[in-house]
């Protein structure tokens, strides 16, 4: 390890220990701010970069060594650290790659949209071209297209889309919340996933009592997320983990309601 980031750690946890800040947030900073100062000369998976972390977490160790049971504590601080500084270090790239879906996924829907007019454009089409048709054509005509509007696996399909795309952004929000540290990315995960929740449902739809009361408990849990978000609270990353969980417990029990529906 760098000898000069090695003496950063140890001064930084002696000035902290001397003035009453020897906590773990504290700890989790101090490794963070030296980590990060050498990090980027490594390549990412890199041996050199691996004993880097290991040595910060180990001159912590060497540091808590009187500190008897909040060792455990500042070990687990010292690893949140360093890991937060390598993956902020590796997260520009991700946030890069996640804009570019973002954009694909704008000129996805537009595709969809203008080929679900295409199709509405054909079927109207099709219905005045048979207004000269005897009455038993015309209605077999109209209940054929409106089958094919009505298609149950269409909607089906896009729905679970939907469904999947806002658990997708809630598992970026954990990930971003653990690793990335930024909380505005976090807020926008959370707003992500209320949008795609949003589509994949409308308020006229049947559902049971059951879905209705874990659907206000998954909006009351984003609600908490952001509020823990707006405050800057350490149990953001519990907040979004039991939002998680919500969202997969909400989707089981939503599909086995819009089987019910549709069987």
């Amino acid at each position: 390890m760098n000898k000069n980031v090695k003496e950063q750690i140890q001064v930084d946890l002696r000035q902290a220990k001397e003035t009453g800040q020897l906590k773990a947030e504290r700890i989790r900073e101090i490794v963070k701010s030296a980590v990060s100062q050498v990090g980027s000369e490594f390549q990412e998976g890199s041996h050199e970069l691996r004993n880097l972390v290991n040595d910060a977490v180990s001159t912590v160790i060497e540091n808590l060594q009187d500190k008897g049971s909040e060792v455990k504590e500042g070990v687990v601080a010292s690893i949140e650290g360093a890991m937060e500084a390598i993956n902020i270090k590796r997260h520009s790239d991700i946030v890069k790659t996640q804009g570019e879906i973002k954009q694909l996924q704008a000129r996805l829907d537009r595709e969809e949209d203008e080929l679900q007019s295409e199709v509405e454009g054909i079927l109207t089409k099709i219905v005045e071209t048979s207004q000269d048709k005897s009455a038993d054509t015309k209605i077999a005509i109209n209940s054929a297209i409106d089958a094919i509007k009505d298609s149950e696996e269409v909607g089906l399909l896009k729905k679970r889309y939907a469904q999947l795309q806002a658990q997708l952004a809630i598992v970026r929000a954990n990930l971003s919340a653990r690793y990335s540290g930024r909380d505005q990315e976090v807020q926008d995960y959370l707003n992500e996933a209320k949008q795609w929740y949003d589509k994949s449902h409308t308020q006229a739809e049947a559902v049971s009592l059951q879905v209705k009361e874990k659907y206000s408990l998954l909006e009351q849990k984003m609600l908490d997320a952001g509020a823990a978000i707006a405050k800057k609270e350490r149990q953001l990353k519990q907040t979004l983990r039991e939002l998680l969980l919500a969202t997969a417990d909400f989707f089981k029990d939503k599909e086995v309601a819009d089987k019910d529906i549709h069987s």
